[in-house]
Formats: structure tokens, sequence, C-alpha cells
């Protein structure tokens, strides 16, 4: 197991390294490293399997913390999924707009009757200020996103810890007392991410309605 689990955190600090160069690729290779990334992410995926199997089957005063550690490694890997899913969600918007602004720049503009022409400065001005808001847009809805998939993942990390650390606790045979300490803890945590969320979506709500 320790052979694998070593392999599994050299590939994932491989892809975190790799992740920072998403940002300065060109636009014609961008899309052959975001293939590569997330094909080692699958491999890292299918290693965190084979590891839990491994660790349902260490000796029972090591299982728990051989379950701990695959727990820290899958956590990771889902963080720099999520990564990579807002980075192409950005990058579709901007090509997007890119096409837009490409066929409003090539459209030919004609008179009407009353020969009244089409004012292009302004139109092009217009685009040029909508499509800054949209930049801004695109940019805060990406953090929004990994705000939320953070408070997930941290709380699905919360509730396995939680989990474990009562198996633990029976085993060790700790006081009913740290156990209610243990479960009002867990409680408060809930609260306070639920609380980090509802305020993260308030904030969009509210700079989506002062954009528009």
């Amino acid at each position: 197991m320790e052979t694998l689990y070593h392999q599994t955190n050299k590939h994932i600090h491989e892809v975190q390294s790799n992740m920072g160069r998403l940002e300065s690729t060109d636009r014609e290779s961008v899309h052959l490293l975001e293939n590569e990334l997330q094909a080692r992410i699958d491999q890292i995926f299918s290693f965190l399997e084979r590891l839990e199997i491994l660790a349902s089957k260490e000796p029972p005063n090591r299982r728990q913390n051989a379950k701990l550690r695959v727990d820290q490694l899958k956590y990771d890997v889902q963080h720099l999924q999520s990564g990579l899913r807002n980075f192409q969600h950005r990058r579709y918007m901007r090509e997007a707009q890119d096409r837009e602004r490409e066929e409003l720049m090539t459209r030919t503009f004609t008179t009407n009757d009353a020969d009244t022409s089409i004012p292009i400065d302004e139109t092009l001005q217009f685009n040029s200020s909508l499509h800054c808001a949209h930049k801004d847009m695109d940019n805060l809805l990406g953090s929004g996103s990994s705000i939320l998939d953070g408070l997930r993942d941290q709380r699905n990390s919360l509730k396995n810890t939680h989990k474990k650390m009562l198996d633990v606790a029976n085993m060790l045979g700790l006081s009913n007392t740290v156990m209610r300490l243990i479960e009002k803890r867990a409680f408060q945590d809930k609260f306070i991410m639920m609380g980090g969320m509802l305020v993260t979506c308030v904030v969009m709500f509210l700079v989506v309605r002062y954009i528009n």
C-alpha cells in the first residue's frame, strides 16, 4: 500500500504543478494540456479506488490511519478536478465572446429607408463594455463556484473525519462528555458552512443584479 500511496501522491503534485501552465498556454495547445491533465486525474481516481481496498485490509490498529490518508488524497484530487472544470468553463465563455465580437466586426451595415446610418463606433464601444462585464461576471462565477465546491468538499471531509473519529473514540473508550463535544463541534461547523454558502450566493446575486 505504501508504494501505491506515494505514487498517487506524486501524481497529485505533478498535476498541481501543471495546472499553473493552463493560463500561460496558447489557445491552440491549451485543450491538449487539459486532456492530459484530465487523463492524469482519472488515473489518480483509479489509484484511489485500489488504495481504499488496500486500506480496508490493513490491520485494525493501522486501518483508521490508512483510511484517513486515503481520504486526504481524495480531497486533494477532487479540488484539482474542480479547478480544471472551472478553467474550462472560463475558456469556453471567452471563446464564445470572441466569436460574437468577430461576427459583429465582420457584419455588413447598411442604411435604412430614411438614410440613417448605424452608429458603428457606439456599437463597438457598447460591445467592448459588454465584453468587460461578461468577463468580470465570468470571473466572479468561477470564484463563487470554486468557493462552493471547496465548502462542499470540506463538508464531506468533515463528515468522514467525524465518523472515523467516532469509530476511533469507541475503540479507545472515550467518555460520553468528549463524544458530545465532538458532535457539538461538527454541528456548529455545519451551520458555519451553510452560512458561508448563503453569503456567497447573496453576494453573487447582488453583483449580477447590479451589472444588469
